[in-house]
């Protein structure tokens, strides 16, 4: 049988509704077939465009749809440390891939500690009254990857104050904020500041299928033409049909009950794997308990070696990220790890707990 997975950052195969995106494909080259298998504009499908710029209160024209979330924040990075070199902050922990991004593009990241309420605010104020310029903060406030926290709304409200205050400009990455299984949904940061020192990421691979690679994102004034000319010169013209199969979804009132289905059968992995981590785990580990999303985090006993334990966990028949990968150059969490447990069903999640505990 195959390892079990708590490393994968993906949706479970039953999540994916097949039959649903065949006909919402179906229709959509039956309705637009000539515009979608044609070259389309650099900033994606317009029908989707203007669907997602209502939403956002926002005009069409600031918002690109892209392939997957991460070619926002490819682009975003690329404009911004071209427009406004400096120093780039982040929160302690952060995703791996923007971090590898950032790396190669030589760029001075700077992570930022968090408490179980996300970003620490003091820690931000104190970082922007260093010396040098910053180029801007990449934050991921509700259900973090890889933490799995949410920053409350107190601070959401102080850090859109930041903003303004001190003029930063802001990548809000928001991929998991729909797949919410219990509480009340905060606002946007975007929203509370404006729109017009934060842009805002997104993606659909959560909440319909990851294989469609579309994401998009929701950019200032400013960063228009910039993104324009990027995404023209990378790619030609984007992948239309994947965007007009979003569309139809929407189109057909679609989402809401797809997004329902999902949450519930995600809900159940959550679940299993806090309750399998209460049962199992012994004193000294701790864990995020998030209200939706993908992840959560796990502190071990201090002087674990997470890197070792993935070796015997690994051998034990059971996966999962280091900490350290989600710090610049592992500069911390040597003694966490990022648990997913969105793939796996609920009794592999329970017995894969088990299997980590054994080998702690």
């Amino acid at each position: 049988m195959a390892p079990i997975s708590f490393a994968r950052g993906a949706p479970a195969p039953e999540c994916i509704d097949v039959g649903l995106v065949a006909d919402c494909a179906r229709a959509a080259l039956e309705r637009d077939g000539t515009t979608i298998l044609s070259y389309g504009t650099g900033g994606g499908y317009g029908p989707l465009r203007e669907l997602l710029a209502e939403r956002h209160g926002v005009e069409p024209a600031r918002v690109f749809v892209t392939t997957g979330g991460l070619q926002g924040f490819v682009f975003y990075a690329a404009a911004q440390l071209a427009s406004r070199p400096g120093r780039v902050l982040v929160e302690g922990p952060t995703y791996d891939r923007p971090l590898k991004l950032l790396g190669w593009e030589g760029a001075e990241v700077v992570s930022l500690p968090m408490d179980e309420e996300g970003l620490d605010l003091d820690a931000l104020e104190a970082e922007l009254a260093r010396p040098g310029d910053v180029s801007f903060l990449y934050t991921i406030p509700t259900f973090q990857n890889p933490s799995g926290r949410t920053l409350g709304v107190d601070r959401r409200r102080r850090l859109a104050e930041l903003v303004s205050t001190h003029g930063i400009d802001v990548l809000e990455d928001d991929p998991y904020g729909q797949v919410r299984y219990e509480g009340t949904a905060p606002p946007a940061l975007m929203a509370l500041e404006g729109g017009t020192h934060v842009a805002f990421t997104s993606s659909f691979s959560k909440t319909v299928a990851p294989g469609l690679r579309v994401g998009y994102v929701v950019v200032p004034d400013m960063l228009r033409a910039a993104y324009e000319d990027q995404a023209v010169s990378t790619y030609i013209s984007p992948p239309l049909l994947p965007q007009a199969i979003v569309h139809e979804l929407y189109a057909r009132d679609g989402f809401g009950a797809n997004l329902e289905r999902i949450c519930g059968l995600l809900r159940a992995r959550r679940d299993a794997m806090l309750d399998a981590l209460a049962r199992e785990m012994p004193a000294g580990v701790s864990w995020s308990r998030p209200e939706g999303g993908y992840f959560l985090w796990v502190d071990f006993p201090d002087g674990t070696d997470a890197a070792a334990l993935l070796v015997r966990a690994t051998d034990a028949g059971v996966t999962f990220v280091r900490g350290a990968d989600f710090f610049p150059g592992g500069s911390a969490g040597r003694d966490s790890a990022r648990l997913a447990f969105s793939y796996e069903s609920p009794e592999r999640v329970a017995e894969g707990v088990g299997l980590l505990a054994s080998v702690l």
